[in-house]
């Protein structure tokens, strides 16, 4: 899945090492206003599948452990993703929560090597 299916959770997993709990949003379209608002919508999807307990619900193992929201962006933030991302991580710290963003892979597809 991918922000263009914001109803969706895109993916769940427990990191070994450290425990936390990740949740997963795949961005791979490049950054525009509507790609922008389609992240915002996810995030808040997520933001509310942790506040409804629905996590602990589909994802038992989970319960009790750190939550990471984790967006993997194809193409790098510009300074207004950016922005967004530093209000969007106070917002998600509200619940208990860390939002982090990095490169799909092997950098951004859009910078030159």
């Amino acid at each position: 899945m991918t922000i263009e299916a914001p109803s969706t959770i895109d993916a769940i997993g427990t990191d070994k090492d450290t425990g936390p709990v990740h949740l997963s949003i795949f961005a791979h379209l490049p950054w525009d206003r509507s790609s922008l608002l389609l992240l915002q919508e996810k995030i808040n999807r997520y933001l509310g599948f942790i506040e409804a307990g629905e996590l602990a619900e589909v994802y038992p193992s989970g319960s009790g452990r750190q939550i990471a929201i984790d967006v993997y962006c194809k193409f790098r933030p510009t300074d207004e993703v950016t922005t967004f991302f530093g209000k969007a991580a106070a917002v998600t710290s509200e619940y208990s929560a860390t939002l982090r963003y990095t490169h799909a892979g092997n950098g951004y597809a859009d910078d030159t090597a």
